[in-house]
């Protein structure tokens, strides 16, 4: 899907694929729209799919705007084992036992994290700390230390369970990592967790199903 405007640019909802950064596609779209402005409205890892804005021309005012609203994603945590990066970009310790993990305590266990809560970013984050992005010192192995911040999850539910995989389904704020939410729940359950899938299906009103791909748009 797009809006567009002759003389007030474009609003581009884009299915970002597996692997890409959210800058590939914005300096794929740059080249084949042929556009010098051009921008994303909220980064996704390049392990994470789903729905990224890009904005052309004039839409680009309205960057921040999209990057505010609230953002819902599906995806999966791995318990019993851990990451440094918690997800896959790192490598996975080895499993623990999970065998006493229960289907209430995987249920109970998202209780604690709705509201308003603070949580601690990720090592390997985009946050800049000197002049730097954090992830430039965690792949030195150099020990920094990230500030707290104040996030809401408006929703969390578990939409499956097939251990040692939980499927889940989050509503959140601006400026959650979904990542740090997998260390969190692995640690309430006393295993750990990683995030070994993730999706953004919403941001504000806009859909994933009303996206499309990169090679589906047009000049």
């Amino acid at each position: 899907m797009e809006n567009k405007t002759p003389d007030e640019g474009r609003i581009l909802l884009i299915n970002k694929p597996l692997e890409w950064t959210s800058f590939d596609v914005v300096n794929k779209l740059r080249y084949k729209l042929k556009m010098k402005k051009i921008g994303h409205a909220g980064t996704l890892d390049p392990l994470a799919t789903g729905l990224l804005i890009i904005c052309t021309g004039k839409m680009t005012k309205r960057i921040e705007g999209f990057m505010g609203q609230e953002k819902e994603y599906t995806g999966t945590f791995t318990i019993g084992s851990t990451t440094p990066s918690h997800d896959l970009e790192t490598e996975v310790t080895p499993p623990t036992d999970i065998s006493h993990i229960t289907t209430k305590a995987i249920h109970e266990a998202t209780l604690s994290f709705i509201g308003n809560v603070s949580q601690l970013p990720p090592m390997h984050s985009a946050i800049r700390v000197g002049g730097k992005r954090a992830y430039e010192f965690a792949r030195k192995g150099k020990e920094i230390e990230l500030k707290p911040r104040v996030i809401e999850i408006r929703e969390f539910e578990i939409t499956g369970i097939a251990l040692p995989q939980v499927s889940f389904r989050i509503v959140c704020s601006k400026g959650t990592y979904i990542r740090s939410i997998a260390r969190d729940f692995g640690n309430a359950l006393g295993v750990g967790a990683y995030l070994s899938e993730l999706c953004r299906t919403r941001i504000g009103s806009f859909l994933l199903k009303d996206a499309t791909t990169i090679e589906e748009v047009s000049l």
